[in-house]
């Protein structure tokens, strides 16, 4: 769990903020490690022949996915450059995320499929009672304490990772940050499943093992197509992956401040915590930029913000037609 050099990603050296960030962050994994092991215990104790209830369990299973991907992942995003791999290790983020979302994405539909045919043959899954302390339980108020149990972990734990994912702009903490704020609705799915087995209404476990394994099938099909957009160099966006991110454009408006620069246009990589910056500029009429003031203007870039990793600035007649700002917004 040591942290000792946990300074850098590649040659970006982090700020104070995300030094604390990246520390707590893997903390955090490591916590959650170690709560899923006991949760996939009492799940498995407590499971019986409850579809809903095994579904719940495969979907603990898969929770230690992400966190060992996200500790193996900084781990090696953290290696210095090398002649064989000029732009670091930055890729080893979109690869853990990749590996943990196909992994949610495979599971998850073969849980639909399984539950499915669990419905379709008309099964009917029988709760019966347990001893304990010498009194006889019925077995479902075991399997919904043991539930709840599972269910309050993840969602404070997700929620305390979320501004980290933020903080470090890493998806794979993002992913399991955000599976995990939201797995209260498994815990509430199974609790009612199992009370409809109680109720008589048998088929209300296989109908909420099947709304799990779409939940689980909704995770992994969101989180392949934002970590393959980042491996294919898809526009940066942000964390989440909803929207383009406003880095792209704070580089252009900060070059064009500079006072040779008339126009720019930049596209930018996620590399995976940073990103790569080609900005294409126009100067005004009259001015041959000089090493200077390319240097100058890579530098302004890299001021913006500490993601702001590898910088190329190349003067140019007309800006790429696909980087034109101006262009789109007018069309």
């Amino acid at each position: 769990m040591s942290t000792e050099g946990a300074l850098s990603f590649g040659r970006t050296q982090l700020p104070d903020e995300q030094r604390r960030a990246l520390t707590r962050a893997i903390h955090l994994e490591w916590v959650t490690i170690a709560f899923m092991t006991t949760a996939v215990a009492v799940v498995y104790l407590a499971m019986g022949s409850s579809q809903a209830m095994k579904t719940a369990w495969v979907e603990d299973l898969l929770a230690f996915i992400p966190p060992i991907a996200f500790l193996l992942a900084q781990r090696r995003a953290r290696r210095p450059v090398d002649p064989d791999h000029p732009y670091g290790y930055h890729r080893a983020v979109g690869a853990g995320h990749l590996a943990a979302a196909v992994a949610l994405l495979g599971t998850g539909s073969y849980l639909a499929v399984d539950s499915a045919m669990g419905l379709i043959k008309a099964e009917h899954p029988p709760v019966a009672t347990v001893e304990i302390f010498g009194h006889a339980v019925w077995a479902g108020w075991v399997m919904i304490a043991a539930m709840v149990y599972t269910g309050v972990g993840p969602v404070i734990l997700g929620r305390m990772k979320m501004p980290l994912a933020d903080a470090l702009h890493d998806r794979v903490l993002y992913a399991d940050a955000d599976m995990q704020k939201a797995d209260w609705r498994t815990a509430a799915g199974t609790v009612v499943g199992v009370l409809g087995i109680g109720l008589g209404l048998w088929w209300a476990d296989a109908v909420v093992a099947i709304a799990i394994s779409f939940s689980i099938i909704r995770d992994g099909w969101t989180n392949v197509r934002h970590a393959s957009g980042a491996l294919v160099d898809s526009q940066a966006r942000t964390v989440e992956g909803s929207q383009p991110h406003p880095l792209t454009r704070q580089v252009d408006e900060a070059l064009e401040e500079i006072a040779w620069v008339h126009r720019s246009g930049s596209r930018v990589r996620d590399m995976g915590h940073v990103f790569h910056v080609e900005s294409f500029v126009v100067p005004h009429a009259g001015h041959t930029p000089g090493l200077g003031d390319l240097e100058h203007a890579a530098q302004v870039a890299r001021a913006l913000d500490w993601k702001v990793d590898d910088v190329v600035v190349v003067p140019v007649r007309e800006i790429p037609a696909e980087l034109d700002r101006r262009a789109r917004a007018k069309g």
